[in-house]
């Protein structure tokens, strides 16, 4: 599932080992630099271009997968 893939991602740049698919990812510490790098990851992994706009309007792991998943990405 791709919200497998994008949390895996978030745990891995945020460093936290229990994100939850509906946290937000500026409660958990996030912020531009950290962005940048999870926007890398999903280009590189998972083959999604995701903007900062979108990164903005979808900070839960449950919409940003959602959003993903619209672009007709393929699962991992």
């Amino acid at each position: 599932m791709i919200s497998d893939s994008v949390r895996a991602i978030w745990c891995r740049e945020l460093q936290r080992d229990d994100i939850a698919l509906d946290d937000d990812f500026f409660a958990l510490g996030g912020q531009s630099v950290i962005m940048v790098k999870i926007q890398g990851a999903f280009l590189e992994e998972l083959g999604a271009e995701v903007p900062m706009d979108q990164m903005f309007l979808n900070p839960t792991v449950a919409a940003v997968s959602a959003y993903i998943e619209s672009l007709g990405v393929p699962a991992p």
